[in-house]
């Protein structure tokens, strides 16, 4: 358990970066939520992961939605460590961006559970807001390779 000092020494407004972190959280339980649904609905038991084209009429539709979700899944570990460490120096900027983020996977999301691959690029955007949080980190990064040493 982080004592009070560990908190002090973080930027107030670091609780923006918490705040979007969360919001991913409630994205992509939205985006799982849905695959759920489209399993029904297309007849894709678990624990398969993918419906094979030759055995389900439907298996495009559901693969879409499905692979929507993955991709999110697949760079989520990238987006949280960019958002909690280019963070650290650039709270604010990076709350923004990861919003940013967020949305654009929302549309990519959206687009690609139409069944149409090509409708994901609606959210092309968003991969914006992850070259500025890596940029946000890359920063945080040299900021710390050029403080002065401890004693």
């Amino acid at each position: 358990m982080a004592g009070p000092g560990m908190v002090e020494l973080l930027p107030k407004e670091y609780g923006f970066v918490v705040a979007v972190l969360v919001l991913y959280c409630f994205l992509n339980f939205y985006m799982a939520v849905k695959v759920g649904r489209a399993r029904r609905r297309y007849n894709v038991p678990y624990p398969i992961l993918y419906a094979s084209e030759s055995e389900n009429k439907d298996a495009k539709l559901f693969n879409c939605v499905q692979r929507g979700h993955q991709n999110s899944l697949e760079l989520m570990p990238i987006f949280f460590m960019l958002m909690i460490l280019g963070g650290l120096k650039h709270p604010s900027l990076c709350a923004a961006l990861g919003v940013l983020y967020i949305v654009g996977r929302y549309f990519y999301f959206t687009g690609y559970s139409t069944g149409d691959p090509t409708k994901r690029r609606k959210g092309i955007f968003g991969m914006l807001g992850l070259l500025g949080l890596m940029l946000c980190t890359i920063s945080f990064g040299c900021t710390l390779l050029h403080k002065p040493a401890s004693p």
